[in-house]
């Protein structure tokens, strides 16, 4: 066996639940996933080549073909757009001589498109062999260039093009808040496990990745399961475009969310928790090791934690692969169990069976770092600020038109209208408040409120001014949701492609009031018959869109009969060439009958 292969199975210790793991390590090494390791792995492991073939291909960071020695993913998020992202990626297929979505005869350099890269607020943005690249511009990409083309290895580029800054502009309850390493878990021992809980749930947390289940609901119903071991999960995989607070939380917080995962860990009865780092933030992972080995030091992870017999305790990160549906709960623990990351059928919930079947509490980076303050200070601490359903503060990822991007923090009930001035927004259009499975609202909606009985957002808030196009804001999210699109239901498999269809009919100039209507039948099939979240919040973007201005889809349509959605005249000449006819009985007419 490949010297190489050993070694990513010895460090994996044999384990085929970390196949994800070694797949990007064999990736790293040799550019692709080459057939030779998966009979190696398959052999190995004990599991089927075709298992390790169906992990390669759902994940957009792994290939079982070759990609370039430096490997090139550009953002292609809305905000990235508007701040002139396609003529850069243009600029720079022309510089490197390589196709968008190919790789360079020589091997050297490969060029992609990415759906977004968690640098919204200092875009454009890309990733080049994992790492990001921000504030992209004309220079930087001549630079980039050069640099390729002189093999110049990465450790040796300018740090100025990797460097990222976390703009914290408004810190509030949580991000003002001193911190001491083990206050919390000596004040949930001091209290005691049970009290502590019944404060969490006094405080009405509820979970920060957008779902908002109830946190002490989850913890005490894993708490009381009989299956034993329990695990913790901390879901790090922010792939949302538009979200970024968790990115700035493990660079700058990560000491408290770790103690907030060891909290939780004593209370549902855990030894072991896992954090699930998205792809993109692969430049963290080194510091959060540093951060993890640091607390085991300080007695704070391991054996007998802070001197409480019995209570052992340890967290492992795995790092994701590019794959949006896996910042759902279930397709999470799939891929952390080591393959595809396709979501569950529920029920059971992952509280009763989640990771190797188990029960498993898996909650959000901000839920971890919230309940580590409220296990601090206590529940009415924080349930003091908010509204009664919706307590607590709430960070948001702000970025678009406005002058100032970056993190902010809100008490929950705040008005669209005042974090739009604090950020520094003129002449909005509109807000996409949650990302593009959140709603759109248009600038008649700004008094709504930020909260979960109103406007919810798992962090992203993208602002548009008046200059921009509804339908780019759309069209962009629509292909989102079809590119992620995991495949395992039809309703979301094709709904999603014939929503990204339709929509682009109408935005091109053919659609009918008939196409329209069509649409929104489409938006509530796929809304109300997929498997699971993605598929149900797909059609948001042009639901919401279309609630905001219905008036500019109105005028979108330029006919009032049936217009077809292609020319299938022009569909048959390559038929035509290859028959070498182009008499009139070689072409067809397309009527509505």
């Amino acid at each position: 066996m490949n010297s190489f292969i050993q070694s990513v199975l010895a460090e994996a210790d044999y384990k085929s639940e970390r196949l994800l793991q070694m797949l990007r390590a064999v990736q790293a090494q040799y550019l692709h996933i080459p057939n030779t390791a998966i009979e190696q792995l398959s052999q190995a492991l004990h599991i089927p080549r075709t298992q390790i073939i169906a992990v390669a291909e759902f994940y957009s960071f792994l290939h079982l073909t070759p990609r370039g020695r430096y490997d090139i993913y550009i953002s292609d998020s809305i905000t990235d757009r508007m701040l002139g992202k396609e003529a850069l990626l243009n600029y720079l297929a022309e510089k490197l001589k390589v196709k968008v979505g190919g790789v360079r005869a020589d091997g050297l350099v490969s060029l992609s498109n990415t759906s977004c890269s968690g640098m919204c607020d200092q875009g454009p943005a890309g990733l080049v062999n994992g790492y990001p690249l921000t504030r992209l511009d004309v220079a930087k990409i001549d630079l980039i260039a050069a640099l390729i083309e002189q093999q110049a290895p990465l450790t040796e580029w300018p740090s100025e093009l990797f460097t990222v800054t976390e703009h914290i502009l408004k810190p509030g309850l949580l991000l003002n808040q001193p911190f001491s390493s083990g206050a919390a878990i000596a004040a949930t021992f001091a209290r005691g496990l049970s009290e502590t809980l019944e404060e969490v749930d006094l405080s009405n947390l509820r979970g920060r990745g957008g779902a908002g289940f109830k946190t002490a609901l989850k913890w005490r119903t894993c708490s009381v399961q009989a299956a034993t071991p329990h695990y913790v999960i901390c879901n790090a995989d922010e792939g949302e475009p538009g979200t970024f607070k968790d990115r700035m939380l493990l660079d700058l917080y990560a000491d408290q969310v770790f103690e907030g995962m060891t909290l939780c860990a004593a209370i549902i009865g855990s030894d072991q928790g896992l954090l699930y780092l998205r792809a993109e933030y692969l430049f963290l992972y080194d510091k959060l090791q540093r951060v993890l080995q640091q607390r085991r030091e300080q007695g704070l992870l391991g054996l007998n934690i802070l001197g409480h017999d019995g209570f052992d305790f340890d967290i492992e990160i795995r790092m994701g692969a590019g794959a949006y549906i896996c910042g759902e709960a279930s397709a999470q623990i799939e891929s952390l169990e080591g393959k595809p990351g396709i979501p569950r059928t529920k029920p059971p919930n992952s509280v009763i069976c989640g990771y190797q079947r188990k029960p498993t509490a898996v909650d959000n980076v901000e839920t971890f770092l919230a309940a580590t303050h409220i296990a601090v200070h206590g529940g009415q601490w924080f349930a003091d600020v908010g509204t009664p359903q919706s307590t607590g503060t709430k960070l948001l990822s702000i970025s678009g038109d406005c002058a100032r991007p970056g993190i902010y923090e809100y008490p929950f009930g705040t008005r669209i209208s005042d974090i739009l001035q604090d950020c520094g927004a003129d002449e909005v259009m509109g807000v996409q408040v949650g990302g593009p499975s959140g709603t759109f609202i248009s600038n008649r909606e700004l008094d709504r409120t930020l909260a979960f009985e109103d406007l919810s957002s798992a962090g992203s808030f993208m602002v548009f001014n008046n200059t921009r196009s509804i339908f780019a804001i759309a069209q962009n999210f629509t292909e989102f949701f079809a590119h992620e699109s995991c495949g395992f239901c039809a309703p979301c498999r094709v709904g999603t492609s014939l929503l990204k269809n339709q929509l682009n009919k109408i935005i091109d100039g053919h659609g009918a009031a008939v196409d329209l209507e069509e649409l929104n039948e489409l938006c509530l099939l796929v809304k109300n018959n997929s498997h699971c979240g993605l598929g149900e919040s797909a059609a948001n973007p042009i639901l919401t869109t279309l609630t905001a201005y219905p008036d500019l889809y109105l005028k979108q349509l330029k006919h009032s009969s049936f217009s077809p959605g292609f020319d299938l005249d022009a569909t048959l000449a390559i038929a035509r060439r290859m028959a070498q006819r182009d008499d009139d009985a070689a072409h067809l007419s397309q009527v509505e009958n």
